[in-house]
């Protein structure tokens, strides 16, 4: 047995922590997958995934968030502001972008399963006339800007372990959708075991671990170990603008949303949309103990969901729209600081190496880091509550509640509004 050595190093660590049936395969492989069997497990972070799941046990009583502790957090509307100042706004964002300090990055690590889709979600086609995936509509509004702008802007894409081959070769294939293929870059997610309600890690097949993607919280990590925060810094970006990939509607390289960052000085700056109802199930802009953040739906206090002004105005109503820029500095330092994981309850499919099978178990564990937790480090945080209808249509769901069917409409009806007819 060539890694006989290696073997009983890392069977012993792992025995250590009851996690030794990540090993049960390992007789029956060929040398080459023990190799990448014991490489795989090496990478685990045994003490963090023992720690983490000490904190399942109280997973179930959720985190309480007292109203005394939450306080509101004063938006910048958009559609207030005059013609004048939104001009003056747009211009500081386009002046930036023309001196190449903007980079872009889209979070796509995730795959069109819920959609009936087999492939990354950004390959997703909504069901346009134009036949236009994901990517691609993402790709013409930030080639749009760049045009205005009169010089391209660097696009970064996190993958996963999933989707980062069959992601690459899409936009291969599609020869880079017009855009200066050297200014677009992929690098993936950092990957995190799931576990069992026993605590157990699990094999995804005989020489491979399980593992999951570990939230849109891990692009800090993931840009900061795949090196393309250093590249970032080397060429001089002094601003990042993050979104999600599947928000039909998103703006891409929005200079008025640069601009706004840059007038106010702040350390970062959110996108908003005022709820709808009480319930809505969104992650909400506050304060909280003094620092800005968001607090889930789930957590925010009956009485601070339900609160209205005068006008009948949520208090407590801006909804987070999953779109960000940062200052650099401001990045730097965010990459450098731990997140915490949050934990989901999913059910998870895994290879069972008792049976030879692919077994599915319920009440399992997921680890997640959510890029919002990042918002109580920062000391100022500006807010831009902008039109739902103009800009947050993601594509989660076949059908009901943020349907490929609604954001289609959606999508369709912004461009009628805009004037614009290719759809």
């Amino acid at each position: 047995m060539r890694n006989s050595g290696k073997y009983q190093e890392i069977r012993k660590r792992l025995e250590a922590f009851g996690q030794e049936q990540l090993l049960d395969t390992y007789p029956g492989l060929s040398p080459e997958e023990q190799e990448r069997l014991l490489d795989d497990v090496d990478g685990i972070d045994l003490e963090l995934m023992a720690r983490l799941y000490e904190k399942t046990a109280a997973h179930s009583a959720g985190g309480e968030v007292k109203a005394d502790e939450l306080a509101p957090l004063e938006p910048c509307v958009e559609s207030e502001l005059s013609p004048e100042e939104r001009e003056r706004l747009r211009k500081l964002g386009l002046e930036a972008i023309r001196e190449g300090k903007l980079a872009v990055l889209t979070m796509a690590g995730g795959q069109g399963t819920r959609l009936g889709h087999n492939g990354p979600k950004g390959t997703f086609d909504i069901g346009l006339p134009s036949g236009r995936s994901l990517f691609e509509l993402h790709c013409d509004r930030l080639r749009e800007v760049a045009e205005l702008a009169g010089a391209p802007i660097p696009w970064y894409i996190m993958t996963s372990e999933l989707n980062h081959g069959e992601t690459v070769r899409f936009f291969e294939k599609n020869g880079y959708f017009g855009y200066p293929a050297d200014m677009i870059r992929f690098f993936p997610q950092t990957m995190i075991p799931p576990m069992t309600p026993d605590g157990k890690m699990r094999l995804e097949s005989p020489g491979k671990v399980l593992k999951s993607p570990n939230g849109n919280g891990g692009a800090f990590v993931s840009l900061k170990l795949s090196g393309r925060l250093d590249e970032m810094k080397a060429a001089g970006i002094g601003y990042l603008m993050v979104a999600g990939v599947d928000n039909c509607l998103i703006k891409m390289g929005d200079p008025l949303f640069l601009g706004a960052l840059i007038d106010g000085g702040e350390d970062a700056i959110a996108k908003s949309y005022l709820k709808r109802g009480p319930g809505e199930k969104a992650g909400i802009f506050c304060l909280r103990n003094g620092r800005p953040g968001v607090v889930e739906y789930t957590e925010i206090p009956e009485e601070c969901a339900t609160a209205a002004d005068r006008d009948g105005n949520y208090i407590y109503g801006d909804c987070n729209l999953l779109n960000y820029v940062f200052r650099m500095e401001t990045l730097d330092r965010l990459c450098g600081a731990g997140m915490p994981y949050h934990i989901a309850v999913k059910k998870l499919k895994y290879y069972d190496p008792a049976s030879g099978e692919r077994k599915e178990q319920s009440g399992c564990f997921k680890f997640e880091m959510f890029l919002f937790d990042a918002f109580g480090a920062l000391d100022t945080l500006k807010v831009l509550r902008v039109r739902r209808e103009d800009e947050f249509a993601p594509v989660k769901n076949g059908s009901g509640e943020d349907s490929v069917e609604l954001a289609r409409s959606m999508f369709t009806d912004y461009m009628k509004r805009s004037g614009i007819s290719r759809i």
